[in-house]
């Protein structure tokens, strides 16, 4: 009687578990602005490393929240005024495993670092959007953002 009652327990609290994370996903959600996400965490290992999640548009800021976590404050949070997009890139390699055939992979730079990021991409036009709408830089302070476009032909 006592093991049904331990698995009965663990059941139960599995249940929870599982309640809280994806009622923590809701709640996220219900403000709009949500996006989802996958960001880099690790790049130990080639193509190896990326975390699924929601990123969520809050002024300035793009915070990003892992999935199946149940924190509350957000993993990491990138500001729109210091961040750069360097490199835009189909995945490659193990990532195709990892992510959707339609997603890009966007390298970015931050003042603490490189950070990569990836999404669909019809979600990249809202992103760049986003980061373009931002305020005006000093002249001074940072480089400007890089504008994708077709690349020049090399001759």
């Amino acid at each position: 009687m006592r093991i049904l009652e331990a698995s009965g327990i663990c059941v139960v609290a599995l249940f929870a578990l599982l309640f809280a994370i994806f009622f923590r996903r809701r709640l996220l959600m219900v403000g709009g602005g949500t996006i989802r996400v996958q960001v880099r965490i690790n790049t130990m290992v080639l193509g190896r490393g990326w975390s699924p999640g929601l990123g969520q548009f809050l002024g300035d800021e793009l915070r990003f929240h892992r999935m199946f976590s149940l924190a509350i404050r957000p993993k990491r949070v990138l500001d729109r005024r210091a961040l750069t997009v360097e490199e835009r890139r189909p995945p490659a390699g193990p990532e195709r495993l990892t992510m959707p055939g339609h997603w890009v992979v966007l390298r970015c730079r931050t003042p603490e670092g490189e950070v990569e990021i990836a999404m669909a991409e019809t979600t990249v036009t809202g992103f760049l959007s986003w980061l373009e709408a931002g305020p005006p830089r000093d002249p001074g302070s940072l480089r400007g953002r890089t504008v994708f476009g077709p690349r020049p032909m090399e001759s």
